[in-house]
């Protein structure tokens, strides 16, 4: 950890230096660590189509972390907003690949960051008929392409 300090203890000081009012839990979640934050100041922390949050996020994991490819390995969410949109977007891939099936045509996901990324390629890891295929970019963001799994020869 470069800061010296836990996630938890680093989090809380960006957070007081910023002036909020908070509670930081920590959480084992399915999908990993989260540093769970209550706040009556909530919209504020997760900011535009949550933008605020996934920066505090990244932040937070650059700090802790030396290694590039440790990055999201602690989730930040407020109020369960992550959680909520985690189920979203599961929701809406699901029905983007009921249209690859229906219709065998390739469909393009938006960008998404790497932990949502992980989420997908999860959710088709073992599915006989869609696959996920990232795009082989170094940018932050990605998009995923929903595609029909080659028949098995």
């Amino acid at each position: 950890m470069a800061s010296g300090y836990s996630p938890k203890e680093t989090l809380e000081l960006i957070l007081g230096h910023l002036g909020f009012v908070f509670e930081v839990r920590e959480e084992q979640r399915p999908t990993g660590p989260t540093l769970h934050i209550l706040t009556g100041d909530s919209a504020r922390l997760i900011g535009k189509n949550g933008k605020t949050l996934e920066d505090l996020q990244y932040l937070l994991n650059r700090i802790i972390s030396n290694d590039e490819d440790e990055l999201h390995r602690i989730t930040i969410d407020v109020e369960n907003y992550r959680q909520s949109q985690h189920v979203n977007l599961l929701k809406k891939v699901a029905e983007k690949a009921e249209l690859v099936k229906t219709t065998g045509e390739e469909v393009v996901l938006p960008p998404m960051n790497s932990f949502d990324r992980r989420l997908v390629h999860n959710l088709f890891a073992s599915d006989p008929l869609i696959m996920s295929v990232s795009e082989n970019t170094d940018a932050r963001l990605k998009s995923i392409t929903l595609k029909l799994r080659p028949a098995a020869e």
